[in-house]
């Protein structure tokens, strides 16, 4: 996953590692009086609007694509506190990063809109017509 300082997102994409900003802090859960001394938990920092990883035009629509995952200042945060290692967790943090990026990299196929066929309009309005006989049979007739 990763070449000499770089995290590999894709053959083409690599974050060099000088760019992602780590901190470490005390996790909760399980571990005892342990975990109340150490920090194992990780935040993963990537800003997205400075990073040298991705051309402008990709950038836009990486920024599109993960547009709820930024803060005001472009940053990307990740969180991850599932082990008791700050290694592992480190790890965990960097793997959710390169798939939020590879998935945000793939570009959507455009909708072709379609019209409904000659057919499943006839059936949609032949349908119409026997509910609408249906409750006209139910009214009461006041003659």
């Amino acid at each position: 996953m990763a070449r000499d300082g770089m995290l590999e997102v894709s053959p083409t994409v690599a974050i060099p590692r000088a760019e992602l900003v780590y901190r470490a802090t005390r996790a909760g859960g399980p571990g005892g009086q342990h975990v109340n001394t150490s920090s194992t938990r990780i935040e993963l920092l990537w800003n997205l609007r400075t990073t040298t990883a991705l051309e402008p035009e990709v950038r836009e629509r990486v920024a599109a694509q993960l547009l709820t995952k930024l803060d005001g200042e472009g940053w990307i945060r990740i969180v991850s506190a599932s082990s008791r290692s700050q290694g592992q967790n480190r790890e965990a943090a960097e793997e959710r990063l390169v798939a939020m990026i590879r998935g945000a990299l793939v570009v959507r196929k455009k909708r072709k809109p379609t019209k409904p066929t000659f057919g499943s309009r006839q059936a949609r309005l032949e349908g119409k017509k026997k509910r609408g006989d249906t409750k006209r049979m139910r009214r009461p007739d006041f003659d």
